[in-house]
């Protein structure tokens, strides 16, 4: 979430550590943020209450003009803003869109400090901040076509253009939704589904109603094709005059601008969630069979025992007699004897041979 806020937590903890050093030292520190956010930090020993902070960052352009510095109301809403602790360094170090020169012996002491540095980190939500609010205060200027204003093209991000549209009463902004993967599409789905549903409650009865539409609303027809081709639909917001009001023009504007950052970020958390979920879920499952498994083969082996001891019990002493003297006799005649007697084959064959027993079979028959 640090992409959302409007104080770069970063920027505003070097500058911290810079402030509370007791020491003056050498720094010279670069720093990179979400959406192509650059801050370079110069500071010397020779010289502790000065330091030098240059931004570099995508400006607000309108259409397919492209801009690469800043307009000179912009500079002016800086230079008014920071008064006398920042001074405005012109012309800029190069690659840069802005340098500005801090004054640390003009700083407050307390909780006042932490406020002015806080407010410092907050530069390039103010540069955009304030180009958003300049092209707005100048959308009445232009042409009136059917009774409405024609809708102005804004290109914060290249590939994340929205629209203004300035009515009599109000100010419609419509940023068209993509995605590159189809999961993405169905959580963010949902997700614009809810929005709408929680903007119809008493709790956010206050806040700039929210419509989503799969197909673009009627404000932006004749606008390019390919500024019309989405696969997440359309989400508008109306701005009203009680939406802009003292402090809330900015939070409305900051707001505005990192819409799409928003939504790119609570699918990708939602996304996260449910793979966790999913993971945990087949762990347990897992565990599970593991546990049936074990509990299947600790009885197959109690069954296999228990068979085991049937079957040596079920056998009758006769048979295991006879069997352990097969079993002595097959052995028995594997043996062959190392020393060979000549004659000693005859010799068994004539006076060794066992007599038939013919007449007690005969008796035992009759």
């Amino acid at each position: 979430m640090a992409c959302l806020e409007r104080a770069s937590p970063a920027l505003k903890e070097v500058l911290l550590k810079l402030h509370r050093a007791e020491i003056p030292r050498e720094i010279d520190h670069h720093i990179y943020e979400f959406g192509s956010v650059k801050y370079h930090i110069q500071a010397s020993a020779s010289d502790p209450y000065h330091v030098y902070l240059s931004v570099s960052t995508p400006l607000l352009s309108q259409g397919t003009v492209a801009v690469d510095s800043l307009p000179h109301s912009t500079l002016e809403t800086v230079k008014r803003f920071y008064s006398d602790i920042v001074e405005v360094i012109e012309p800029q170090r190069g690659g840069y869109q802005l340098t500005l020169r801090l004054n640390f012996d003009k700083l407050p002491h307390g909780k006042e400090c932490i406020k002015v540095i806080s407010n410092i980190s907050s530069v390039q939500a103010l540069i955009l901040s304030s180009q958003l609010k300049e092209m707005l205060w100048n959308l009445g200027s232009q042409e009136i076509s059917q009774g409405t204003y024609k809708p102005i093209k804004l290109v914060y991000h290249p590939r994340e253009p929205f629209f203004v549209i300035r009515l009599p009463q109000k100010i419609t902004a419509v940023f068209p939704m993509r995605f590159r993967d189809s999961t993405d599409v169905i959580i963010a789905t949902a997700f614009f589904q809810e929005l709408m549903d929680a903007g119809c409650s008493e709790a956010c009865a206050k806040a700039p109603p929210c419509t989503w539409s799969p197909i673009p609303p009627p404000e932006l027809r004749g606008e390019p094709f390919e500024d019309l081709s989405t696969n997440g639909g359309f989400v508008s917001f109306d701005i009203f005059s009680q939406h802009v009001e003292g402090t809330k023009l900015d939070k409305t504007v900051w707001s505005l601008l990192n819409f799409s950052a928003y939504v790119k970020y609570h699918v990708k958390c939602t996304r996260g969630f449910i793979q966790r979920r999913m993971r945990k879920r087949l762990e347990n499952l897992s565990e599970v069979l593991q546990i049936s498994r074990t509990g299947e083969n600790e009885l197959n082996t109690e069954v296999q025992g228990y068979r085991c001891m049937r079957k040596l019990i079920g056998l009758s002493k006769p048979k295991n007699f006879r069997r352990k003297c097969g079993t002595f006799t097959k052995k028995f005649k594997r043996i062959h004897s190392p020393i060979k007697i000549h004659g000693f084959d005859r010799f068994r064959q004539r006076w060794l041979k066992i007599p038939k027993c013919h007449s007690f079979r005969r008796n035992k028959l009759d």
